[in-house]
């Protein structure tokens, strides 16, 4: 059952995903840099954790990536460990590809044939980790046509 209401007792305000890195420096320009994402927060060496939160857009939502240990430990990435951005049409999706590509990163193979038929992009974080630059935005456009 879908349903686009809010459950009444679960008051939320903001929502923040967070994942380890072992490479904090590489994911921070990957993510802030290239991608262009804002910058909430940032710190070093709080309680052993390095970190950083980013915008998804604006602050509602959160992205936050930490790292802690010597070495840090993080789980092997998976094609399905995905940050799925939808932008406003092909157009919004053209520039943030060229965008990616003009600072030095080359689009990767989608494991779900469902991304590349509907005309998303993915680009891998230092990380191995995927980010998927879909041209609509889930729920409010219709999803683009697959490719026959």
């Amino acid at each position: 059952m879908t349903t686009a209401h809010w459950p009444e007792h679960l008051a939320v305000g903001a929502v923040r995903f967070a994942r380890p890195t072992a490479r904090y420096d590489a994911v921070l320009a990957f993510y802030r840099d290239d991608l262009g994402l804002p910058v909430l927060a940032d710190w070093r060496d709080h309680s052993g954790y390095d970190g950083v939160v980013f915008g998804l857009p604006g602050t509602p939502v959160q992205l936050e990536l930490t790292q802690h240990g010597a070495p840090p430990h993080i789980p092997e990435p998976h094609p399905e460990n995905q940050l799925v951005l939808y932008l406003r049409g092909p157009g919004a999706r053209d520039a943030a590809v060229a965008r990616m590509t003009g600072r030095g990163h080359t689009p990767v193979a989608a494991a779900n044939p469902y991304w590349p038929a509907h005309g998303a992009v993915l680009f891998e974080d230092p990380d191995g980790w995927l980010v998927v630059l879909a041209p609509w935005v889930f729920g409010e456009d219709p999803v683009p046509t697959a490719a026959p």
